[in-house]
């Protein structure tokens, strides 16, 4: 392991470095939001718009890797957040931070395809233990970046600004990074979509996009105060991590989704709390559920789909599309809903999935 450690540092470092960037940027898209609502005087479909973006963007990235993946290293997915963030700390006006989020999306989903199958191949038997801690790093990012934030003033243009620096210094130093090539995996074959996991997934996925982008925003409605609703999404991830090391230790003894189950009725637990008692507790809570979604949609998907090389970008695929659609629709429809009405509309999403996901555990047992 020592030798692989050695052999590998440059891909390790930058893959570590890249994974605890996007980790940062993307979590500074919550507290940014209502500061870019204030200067720009959005309404709320235009807020929605922002964090959708990213996941647009996400969404291109991704298909750009299924398509062209065989010659892209990390340089490419560096500089495009590198530059998506660029843009955003300049924010000469709302189109262009608009561009900038959707650009940063771009280098994220190009980045999800580059590193984890990079790392996987390198390590050989003890790849899947590299894997975890690199997608782990990502919390790191997560949790600081809110922080950092209020550290800075809860300034986007100061923080993004610090981001594509860092992100800058990093595609520096990925020159070597970008020798090891993914091996081919062979021919596409063909596979059958099962289209209620995938429906099962895009609704999870989009309810996590929008906790940590239109959270802290509801938070703010709900009378928490702008540095406060940081501090908050700050803890959100700080728990979605912790759910994502305990999970280690459980996932192979529960049914993948019975975890999912889990974690959407738990979710919906926490949301009606937040509705009627305290949302600053309960948004924290929420962190755990939405740390277990994905890993119990993805295993569910991937046993019932088949190892077909398409199978993992339709997964993430079906993902994006709830993370692009669910922060526009819900964004504008709780407006005119009162000062927790982002809390109860979330309520009734996920209580209304953890029923439907009751009804099909039979049905989705691997």
């Amino acid at each position: 392991m020592k030798d692989l450690m050695r052999t590998h540092a440059a891909l390790l470092f930058v893959g570590v470095a890249t994974f605890v960037m996007m980790g940062a940027g993307q979590a500074l898209f919550g507290p940014a939001l209502p500061v870019y609502v204030r200067d720009f005087a959005l309404g709320q479909g235009e807020a929605g718009l922002f964090v959708a973006l990213l996941w647009v963007g996400c969404f291109l990235g991704v298909g750009v890797m299924y398509f062209k993946g065989a010659g892209i290293g990390p340089r490419p997915t560096l500089a495009a957040m590198a530059a998506g963030t660029g843009l955003m700390a300049v924010s000469p006006n709302w189109v262009l931070t608009l561009l900038g989020g959707a650009l940063f999306g771009v280098g994220y989903g190009m980045a999800t395809a580059v590193f984890n199958p990079r790392v996987m191949r390198a390590f050989g038997a003890k790849g899947p233990s590299m894997l975890s801690l690199l997608n782990a790093t990502f919390g790191v990012g997560a949790i600081a970046a809110p922080l950092v934030f209020v550290w800075l003033g809860s300034d986007p243009a100061v923080t993004f600004g610090v981001v594509a620096v860092v992100l800058a210094v990093i595609w520096a130093l990925a020159g070597s990074a970008g020798r090891d090539a993914v091996a081919q995996t062979g021919p596409v074959k063909a596979f059958r979509p099962h289209w209620g996991i995938l429906a099962f997934g895009a609704l999870a996925i989009g309810m996590e996009a929008s906790l940590a982008g239109l959270g802290p925003t509801a938070l703010i409605r709900a009378g928490v105060e702008e540095t406060r609703a940081s501090e908050l999404l700050s803890l959100f991830f700080v728990v979605f991590l912790l759910a994502r090391v305990v999970l280690i230790f459980i996932a192979h003894r529960v049914e993948p989704f019975v975890l999912y189950t889990l974690s959407i009725g738990s979710a919906a637990v926490f949301a009606l709390g937040a509705a009627v008692w305290s949302p600053a507790v309960c948004f924290v809570a929420m962190g755990a559920s939405a740390g277990v979604f994905f890993p119990g949609y993805y295993v569910t998907a991937s046993a019932k789909m088949g190892e077909d090389i398409r199978v993992p970008p339709t997964i993430v695929a079906s993902g994006l599309v709830g993370a692009i659609v669910t922060p526009l629709v819900l964004a504008p429809l709780v407006a005119g809903m009162g000062d927790r009405g982002f809390f109860w509309v979330s309520a009734a999403l996920l209580g209304t999935a953890t029923v439907a996901a009751l009804l099909a555990l039979r049905r989705m047992k691997v």
